[in-house]
């Protein structure tokens, strides 16, 4: 692959469900699957862990993550933008 072809990255969106790590954030990503035998639309869900440099992002917020190189064992995603931020009360 040359240097000006862009390479195809994954994004996902989900919600922040912790930010309890230090640079590192878990994200419940939701999509919808019809079932196989019923038929009805279920939801399905996966949390992720990502990488936050700055620690910006808190539960709650809706983000754009995307694929990356390895950075640790389970981290193999970065956040790459912020949708919305969560509703304080």
């Amino acid at each position: 692959m040359s240097e000006t072809e862009n390479k195809v990255v994954r994004s996902l969106t989900g919600r922040v469900v912790s930010n309890k790590m230090d640079k590192t954030v878990t994200v419940l990503v939701e999509r919808k699957v019809k079932h196989p035998v019923i038929g009805k639309v279920v939801r399905r869900s996966k949390k992720y862990h990502a990488h936050d440099q700055n620690n910006e992002f808190n539960e709650g917020d809706v983000v754009v993550i995307e694929e990356c190189r390895p950075l640790s064992k389970t981290k193999t995603w970065t956040v790459a933008r912020l949708v919305s931020k969560s509703a304080e009360i």
